[in-house]
This record gives structure tokens, sequence and C-alpha cells, in this order.
């Protein structure tokens, strides 16, 4: 988990969006596996039947040995939901889940959304229409295509927040579905502070664009348009952060997380910490 650039994210990124901190000491264990789910039925006769709900919600465990004060007083809060002057920065309760930007992450779309397989038949769960129209077809091949004006530009959404989070200085890259022509397509980052209201963009004519997150930014946006009327697919976009976008590459979400178990020991010599963290997916901006 060594980092490679001054801000990039080849470190943890944790924290609630508009607060993420850096952990930059390498975790001592790290678990990413998604939970399946999957419940296993066996008949008399020996044939067995598998029962699996549609999604895989990620799962994420942590755990580090002599970890400073700073970093571990920053989980401490996350894990007992305590905010704190210049930390959490609300007199409010401190609920609501953890943005994690996991540095093993290639593409932090949703894995669905990456394949473009929608269960909305607009397409609404994962794009929305910023300007033109954009009207979604059957599936092909198990993947969503839709037909496009040449003046459409659509931005594809994160589903619990007003977008990715970010920190300032972030290198972000973007880069829109292969099936849009590389010579009519556009690629934008729009960049937002902690309360979604806009602040500025990153642009480039052709299919993917590097911005680096400014000052106040916790939220950034993808958008683009193919820039041509006709049927297009949508699968194959890929959104990362200080890495080289990679099309088609498996969507491994930037989900809101819940913490569901911490532990914290006192290491020697004080005041070093040996802190574990367990974190799960969630689906609702309030737990």
């Amino acid at each position: 988990m060594a980092s490679t650039t001054t801000g990039g994210t080849r470190n943890l990124w944790i924290g609630k969006p508009g607060l993420l901190r850096e952990i930059i000491q390498a975790a001592k264990s790290w678990d990413r596996t998604a939970d399946l789910n999957v419940t296993e039925f066996k008949s008399l006769e020996g044939a067995v039947t598998t029962i699996a709900p549609p999604r895989t919600p990620r799962r994420l465990k942590f755990s580090w040995d002599l970890l400073p004060p700073d970093d571990a007083q920053h989980l401490a809060r996350l894990a007992r939901r305590v905010n704190g002057p210049g930390l959490q920065g609300s007199p409010a309760a401190a609920y609501g889940p953890v943005a994690v930007l996991d540095p093993a992450s290639v593409n932090l779309l949703d894995p669905y959304q990456a394949a473009a397989q929608s269960d909305s038949p607009s397409g609404g769960d994962h794009w929305f229409t910023v300007t033109g129209s954009m009207v979604v077809s059957p599936a092909v091949g198990d993947t969503v295509v839709a037909q496009f004006q040449d003046t459409t530009r659509i931005g594809w959404r994160h589903g619990i927040w007003t977008g990715w989070p970010v920190a300032p200085g972030m290198k972000v890259s973007w880069l829109v579905p292969p099936d849009w022509s590389p010579v009519t397509a556009t690629a934008q980052l729009d960049w937002k502070d902690a309360d979604g209201s806009y602040l500025s963009s990153s642009t480039a004519t052709g299919p993917s664009v590097t911005g680096t997150a400014p000052a106040g930014a916790a939220f950034v946006t993808p958008i683009g348009g193919p820039g041509a009327t006709g049927t297009a697919g949508l699968a194959g976009a890929c959104l990362t952060i200080g890495d080289t976008p990679v099309p088609f590459a498996l969507g491994d979400g930037c989900p809101a997380m819940s913490v569901t178990g911490y532990s914290d020991a006192p290491a020697s010599p004080l005041p070093y910490r040996n802190i574990s963290i367990d974190l799960v997916e969630v689906r609702d901006a309030e737990l």
C-alpha cells in the first residue's frame, strides 16, 4: 500500500466524504473479499441447489501494528461515530456511511455500472442526462445500449452520494465507454464540494480526461458524450485515481461502507496502537 505520488490513492483513504484521511502505513493484514451469500440445499438424492442474491456486497478488513496516534484516533472516531473539531467538523451525531478508497481498486465504478447491467428500464440507476437525450434499449449481449443525439452528454451516478469521494490534490482519470468513437467523444470530470455544489470541471476532447481535484473538492462526477447520433454501448467505462484507466476493467466500486468491527490495543512503545477495523458495503446513506 505504498504511495506512488503525492495525493495518490496507492495508500488507503478513509473517512466521511469531504474529510478523507490518507493512511500511509501499510496494513499488516488486508482482506477485500466480496460477500457471496450463497446458500446450498442438498436433496436426499444428493443433487445440490444454490440460491444467491443478485448483489455481492464488498467487505474490507484491515489491521495495523504500531499505527501512529493521529491515524489511530481517526479510525477510532469513525468506528465509534464520534465527531471532533477539525476532524469530523460537525456538532451533529456522526452517523452516515464511511467512504473507503481501496488502493487495489482499478475501477471505482459500481460493478454492474461498469458492465452496463441496469435494473432500470431507463438506466436511471447508473446514468443521468446532462444535455440532449438518451433512450436506453433492451440489453444486447447482457449489457445496456442507448440511442444518443449528437448533443447528448450523460453523467454516471454514484447511487449514494452526489459523486465519488475525493480529496483535494488527488489525480483522477476517466475513460468513457470504448464503444464511443474517439474522434467525436468528450470526457469530463465535475468537481463538487462537500454539500454537492459545483466547483469546476476538467474536460477533454477524446475518450479520456485526467484532472486534479481542486481546493474544497469532496466529490467528482464523471461526464461524457459520444458526440454522434446513433446507438452506442455503455459498458467498459473506467474511473480511477492515481492510475491509468483500463477499458472493461471490473468495477470494484467505491461503496458507502459501515464499520462492523473494531479493535484497539495499546502498543509498545506508546502512544502507538495496534488497530483493526472491519467494514461492509451498505445501500442506505443513513446507515
